[in-house]
């Protein structure tokens, strides 16, 4: 079992946990439980560079895009990148003629 959690305003240890909230039963605060931080997904392109949020990426290869006509060629700059939370596979952007884009980073390298 885990040390109990001191009540941030009597600072006394006797709370419980009530679905998302913590509560004293002390004093009769209530406060938001802290969940344990999630590991921080790093987001890489083909070559294994690292991609943060505003990057501008390069198309390595021709690509087929669902529900439009016109493919997106090898060599076509995606900027202002966006991650998508929690996929390290998965990048969205928008380019010159196609926009709300959303591509594997595997067809992708940094510019």
């Amino acid at each position: 079992m885990s040390d109990p959690i001191a009540c941030p305003q009597c600072t006394l240890p006797n709370t419980y946990a009530d679905g998302a909230l913590m509560v004293c039963a002390d004093c009769g605060f209530e406060w938001a439980a802290q969940t344990p931080a999630e590991p921080s997904v790093v987001v890489r392109d083909s070559n294994g560079n690292v991609l943060v949020q505003g990057d501008t990426v390069v198309v390595i290869k021709d690509l087929k895009v669902k529900g439009s006509s016109i493919p997106l060629k090898q060599g076509t700059m995606i900027r202002g990148i966006r991650l998508v939370t929690g996929d390290a596979e998965h990048i969205e952007g928008h380019s010159d003629k196609i926009k709300g884009l959303v591509l594997k980073t595997c067809f992708l390298r940094r510019a």
